[in-house]
């Protein structure tokens, strides 16, 4: 990961942003994928528009995305892209969705951004660096107690029903929960705004950028199981501020 993969992903991001305001709040054609979540001519625009700058200029490097698949997945380098995660937020007209970018390398995402592009809120995190949102530095703030913490999660629906009981415990043992929000909760984790999310069901293109945002703002991000998260991981999740948290909400969720 270098300086010009950082200048990379913001053009990605531009080019995003882009394609995607022209539908916000228009009238444009959805679609339901197999898995009944929404598609719209957005979602694909702005994917399409990141692929076409990444197969010109890094034509050696792999691509996941959410809406056209892979491209040499057996790369040394990963780009991983979901263009609006939180298509249904996009849908009502509420600035709450993201796109989210992420470089892998060896599996592990060492480069992440978190951009929304209405807002022009943009956050970046890279390994070894700090996060920085809107071009200044970003922090999380200090909570090591879940009984003080602010939890965010998209909604309880998306969690499988064997996840479930373990959720409702880490409610009940938080400060308060806010629902909604989907990837921008985890830049406000990165800014000190919300101190837990929690989610499970996830794909890797809907948390590989956040890891590095979060991390590089002083937080923590972990499977369920307290493991590091990368290509193999199960897509339960925990993004935590403070990482003192991390083993209080392991215990809530799996005990």
């Amino acid at each position: 990961m270098t300086d010009a993969d950082i200048l990379l992903i913001e053009r990605l991001a531009d080019a995003a942003g882009a394609a995607i305001r022209p539908f916000f709040r228009a009238r444009f054609e959805i679609e339901t994928k197999p898995d009944a979540s929404p598609v719209t001519q957005a979602d694909r625009a702005a994917e399409a528009a990141i692929r076409a700058i990444l197969e010109a200029e890094r034509p050696q490097d792999g691509i996941i995305g959410e809406e056209y698949g892979v491209a040499r997945e057996e790369a040394a380098r990963i780009w991983v892209i979901d263009p609006i995660d939180g298509t249904r937020a996009f849908l009502a007209g509420r600035p709450l969705f993201g796109t989210l970018i992420a470089l892998l390398e060896e599996d592990r995402p060492l480069l992440g951004l978190i951009d929304q592009p209405i807002a022009r809120e943009r956050w970046i995190g890279a390994a070894g660096r700090p996060t920085t949102f809107n071009g200044a530095p970003a922090a999380t703030r200090a909570c090591a107690a879940l009984a003080r913490a602010h939890l965010g999660t998209t909604g309880p629906y998306l969690f499988p029903e064997a996840d479930q009981p373990g959720f409702d415990r880490l409610r009940g043992q938080v400060r308060d929960t806010i629902w909604g929000g989907d990837c921008h909760n985890y830049g406000l984790v990165a800014s000190g705004h919300i101190d837990l999310v929690v989610e499970a069901n996830l794909k890797l293109y809907d948390f590989a950028a956040l890891v590095p945002v979060v991390e590089g703002a002083g937080g923590r991000m972990t499977d369920w199981a307290g493991q590091s998260l990368g290509r193999e991981s199960d897509g339960r999740v925990i993004a935590a501020g403070d990482p003192a948290l991390i083993e209080e909400a392991i215990t809530a969720l799996t005990s």
